[in-house]
């Protein structure tokens, strides 16, 4: 298992101030950008053991995180 933080600006470099502009333009998208990394720390947490969840709740949450950033990703592209 990973322990690597995934955050945003790290995912899309090149995006970091169109997701800036975006959160104070479009409340959808503030709202899935706080969601990702509300998401994102739990799962660091529950890596790092600070936290530890079980093993399929782990999954869930990676997988939340995962089709949360495929619809940051659109709303990027779609931007």
């Amino acid at each position: 298992m990973s322990n690597t933080p995934h955050e945003l600006a790290e995912e899309f470099p090149a995006e970091v101030e169109k997701m800036h502009a975006l959160k104070g333009q479009d409340a959808h998208f503030a709202k899935i950008f706080d969601e990702y990394h509300q998401v994102n720390k739990t799962i660091h947490r529950a890596e790092t053991n600070v936290d530890p969840v079980t093993e399929e709740h782990e999954t869930a949450l990676r997988k939340q995180r995962m089709a949360l950033k495929d619809e940051i990703a659109k709303m990027l592209r779609d931007a």
